[in-house]
């Protein structure tokens, strides 16, 4: 017969591993996502500074781009 501590400690100790596993795999996933669809793009910055009566250059929708890329890296 098996004791219950031992029952019990193995279950606490599969539960740990699991939730760190989970919490690694969650976001790994997570950033391949933001990676592959990023919540802004040029077409949505370009649409945002329309509606906020601004005409938007290329070379100020590319710098807005960038600097966002940047702080994302931060």
């Amino acid at each position: 017969m098996v004791s219950t501590g031992i029952v019990v400690l193995i279950a606490v100790i599969a539960l740990l591993i699991g939730a760190i596993g989970g919490f690694f795999f969650a976001r790994k996933y997570m950033q391949d996502y933001l990676e592959k669809n990023p919540p802004v793009n040029e077409d949505m910055l370009r649409s945002m500074m329309m509606s906020m009566g601004q005409k938007p250059s290329e070379k100020k929708i590319r710098q807005m781009m960038q600097q966002m890329k940047n702080q994302g890296k931060k």
